[in-house]
């Protein structure tokens, strides 16, 4: 029976192209949608994923990472009195407009940091050391920024008409609302800052002690504290995430292009997979002659499904995995997880199984008597 749906399938190789190019094109929009989206919530989250902190103080009701206000410093002699905490460190997070060469001007987000720990700071860096933000006004600007704001290493720009050096360049500090971020010493971010006070912070972050429960101290710190949220590193990841995910329409409108990307390639595999059924109608009749029962029937239409899925899938994987550098030139990174790959390939043999529905149906009505009729 196998033979009979390669047979079939391969038979006519305008249809079978037409059939690959509709799954290729479903799967490149399917993968390449949810790679993109994977990536931008990475990026969203990214500050908080790439600290050493298992607890994270915010204000009350901030909704997101990058929309933190600011409140007292002395809620941190709160944290001190908690057994089980093993470091305390404060971020200074707020914007500035920077004057660019070009005479216009770009909002960027400054983090401000402690330079001798580096919690906060920058994660990897591709030139210069976090600690040369120590000295004066001074910055990191991410490698990804760079072209967009048209400086370099050691060029002076001017924030809030203070001239500032940038002294680091780091490396996959994406932004996720696309404003450059950079990075400075805590004092020099407060400095920037036209909304936060001397004896203000944005986010107070919490490293427990070896075995200490962080739910646990979240509970005690929450009874203990007013006027801020506290979470787990895990918790407040992903209310960012959910965040741009859902409050923003965001997530809603991958979804909805992925299942145009499954609707597009099913109805094209399902019109192919039709139209040779009946072109074989004949066939199947034959069969249904000799013997063969409706279940053999549905092995040949399925096998013909699932030759089609691993093929498509194949060329579209490889059309994705080609073209992700020129989708990383033009700004967009994709995030191409094996979790994603593997269950891309399951979503498309669905969609091609799914196709062949209206196929197996006619084929196992198909009535014996038709191949003695002329």
């Amino acid at each position: 029976m196998v033979s009979v749906a390669r047979r079939n399938l391969f038979n006519d190789k305008t249809r079978l192209a037409i059939t690959l190019v509709g799954i290729m094109f479903a799967v490149v929009l399917m993968t390449a949608q949810i790679g993109a989206y994977m990536a931008f919530v990475s990026n969203a989250s990214q500050l908080i994923d790439n600290s050493p902190a298992d607890i994270w103080i915010t204000a009350k009701n901030t909704v997101n990472v990058d929309s933190a206000k600011p409140f007292s410093e002395n809620k941190i002699n709160k944290v001190r009195e908690t057994r089980g905490v093993l470091w305390i460190e404060k971020i200074a997070q707020t914007w500035g407009l920077m004057k660019l060469k070009s005479g216009g001007t770009e909002s960027v987000q400054i983090i401000g940091f402690d330079t001798e720990s580096g919690v906060g700071g920058p994660w990897r860096m591709k030139e210069g050391n976090i600690k040369d933000v120590k000295v004066g006004n001074s910055i990191i600007i991410d490698e990804s920024s760079l072209r967009r704001l048209g400086v370099k290493l050691g060029d002076k720009v001017e924030i809030f008409d203070k001239q500032t050096e940038i002294v680091g360049i780091s490396q996959g500090v994406r932004s996720f609302t696309t404003y450059p971020i950079a990075f400075t010493s805590y004092k020099t971010a407060k400095k920037f800052s036209r909304i936060m006070d001397y004896d203000q912070t944005t986010f107070v972050l919490v490293k427990l002690e070896l075995g200490v429960n962080a739910n646990e101290v979240v509970e005690k710190l929450r009874e203990k504290m007013s006027g801020v949220d506290v979470y787990t590193k895990e918790q407040f990841s992903r209310k960012t995430r959910m965040y741009w995910s859902i409050q923003t329409g965001m997530g809603l409108g991958v979804g909805i292009t992925v299942l145009l990307g499954f609707i597009v390639g099913t109805v094209v595999v399902g019109q192919t997979i039709y139209s040779s059924t009946m072109e074989h109608i004949r066939e199947f009749g034959t069969l249904k002659a000799i013997g063969a029962t409706n279940l053999d029937i549905y092995k040949i239409i399925l096998q013909q499904a699932i030759i089609n899925a691993s093929i498509g899938y194949a060329l579209g994987l490889l059309f994705t995995l080609l073209t992700k550098n020129l989708y990383e030139r033009l700004g967009v990174v994709l995030i191409l997880t094996p979790k994603l790959l593997i269950s891309m390939f399951f979503i498309t043999s669905i969609m091609c199984i799914i196709s062949s529905f209206i196929s197996i149906q006619k084929a196992a009505k198909v009535d014996p008597v038709i191949v003695f009729r002329a």
